[in-house]
């Protein structure tokens, strides 16, 4: 399998705005957000399926899921973090964290064709870093 960008990422060959690390685990976020505060969390080691996480790793990114959307609920003020496991864009397990006040806040598409506005999100890595 080709390394993903979350490889890249993760190796710290393209830029991201990193919010949590820890040993197997890396969260940044996303740059087209649904809301503010999106964000990835992927595990450190490519798998393309979150189903083919051996027991150890998927426990560790559940539990590191669970730690950022608690942050980012903590910091943002929102009554609701969603969560996504979508993973048909990039070979490598993602999961995307979402703070939203309403069902159509959740349910907003993605617009992927935006530039990222990277100052917007710095300053939104910088409120919810830990």
């Amino acid at each position: 399998m080709a390394e993903s960008i979350f490889t890249k990422i993760i190796r710290g060959e393209i830029p991201s705005h990193k919010v949590f690390e820890d040993e197997l685990n890396l969260a940044f976020l996303d740059i087209h957000p649904v809301q503010p505060g999106h964000t990835l969390v992927v595990p450190k080691k490519q798998i393309a399926a979150w189903q083919d996480l051996d027991d150890k790793d998927y426990i560790a990114l559940m539990e590191a899921v669970k730690r950022v959307g608690k942050r980012l609920k903590d910091v943002l003020g929102s009554p609701f973090v969603g969560v996504r496991i979508v993973g048909v864009d990039v070979p490598h397990v993602h999961v995307h964290l979402i703070p939203f006040s309403t069902v159509d806040e959740f349910n907003q598409p993605q617009d992927l064709t935006a530039e990222p506005d990277h100052a917007k999100l710095q300053e939104m890595a910088n409120r919810i870093a830990f």
